[in-house]
């Protein structure tokens, strides 16, 4: 699996990770599909995707649990990730968070920990102190955020003393590049890693839609004998600071996205996507 440097730390991540959303549940918790989501996890890692992003909202918790379950006996090998809510951003309750998604993951420390949600009602000074102190303590590697603009990044940055935001993850595909306008450069300039998520756009892109742009999609998978998946993903991936997290319950998806690394797009196939998606 290639590797893309997080931030300014050194430490290198998959290109390419498993995102959880729907695993474990959705608001809810939901059991049901527990053991096909492991399998699915756990393939993943085999092929190389062993960057795991979760968060303690997706199924109130439990797919948090799901995903203790899935890398129990290798988690020192993988590059594990947990959001807090945005509802928990007051400074008791980001520890209080921590320390709950800590004992359901099962582990003693998270390498990435995220604000879900930017929270305008509490001070992100008093939140990004108690991140702060969290790394302090050993729970937490790395301080990231998602679904921050440029100027919640740089009010971020700003609130910590020690430390630096090292990614900020947001939506990003073929069919939604507004991040293209001032985040992504943004991000590029101060070396914070963008975590792409829905980069298949919730299923649209390896769907049955049809017009012009698809077809320069097509013949762009054609060429290079790979899905729309693969083309659109690797697209991402030639973003130098870009990383993204596709989930997938099924197996067969699973070893779909981790085809779309290996190889490279040509600038010209790159610049007709540019084209065709703008």
């Amino acid at each position: 699996m290639e590797v893309k440097t997080l931030g300014t730390t050194g430490v290198q991540i998959p290109v390419l990770g498993l995102g959880t959303w729907g695993m474990g549940g959705l608001t809810n918790s939901n059991s049901g599909n527990d053991e096909f989501d492991i399998q699915a996890i756990r393939l993943g890692l085999e092929l190389g995707m062993r960057f795991v992003d979760t968060a303690e909202m997706y199924g109130r918790g439990h797919s948090e649990e799901v995903v203790a379950e899935a890398i129990k006996d290798q988690r020192e090998s993988i590059f594990l990730a947990t959001k807090i809510s945005g509802g928990h951003l007051a400074y008791d309750d980001v520890i209080r968070s921590c320390d709950a998604s800590l004992k359901r993951l099962q582990t003693r420390y998270l390498d990435l920990y995220q604000i879900h949600w930017p929270n305008t009602r509490i001070p992100l000074s008093e939140t990004m102190k108690a991140m702060e102190h969290l790394v302090d303590d050993g729970k937490v590697r790395h301080i990231g955020v998602s679904n921050f603009s440029v100027h919640q990044l740089t009010e971020a940055q700003e609130a910590l003393s020690k430390t630096r935001v090292v990614s900020n993850q947001v939506e990003y595909s073929l069919t939604d590049r507004s991040i293209e306008r001032d985040l992504l450069p943004f991000s590029e300039k101060e070396k914070i890693t963008i975590i792409a998520y829905s980069p298949l756009a919730r299923g649209q892109i390896s769907s049955q839609v049809h017009g012009d742009r698809w077809k320069v999609l097509d013949q762009i998978a054609k060429i290079t004998h790979k899905t729309r998946s693969q083309v659109a993903l690797n697209w991402l991936l030639l973003k130098p600071t870009v990383v993204a997290i596709p989930k997938a319950s099924n197996l067969d998806h699973v070893r779909e996205n981790a085809g779309s690394v290996g190889w490279s797009l040509s600038e010209e196939q790159e610049e007709r996507l540019n084209e065709a998606f703008k």
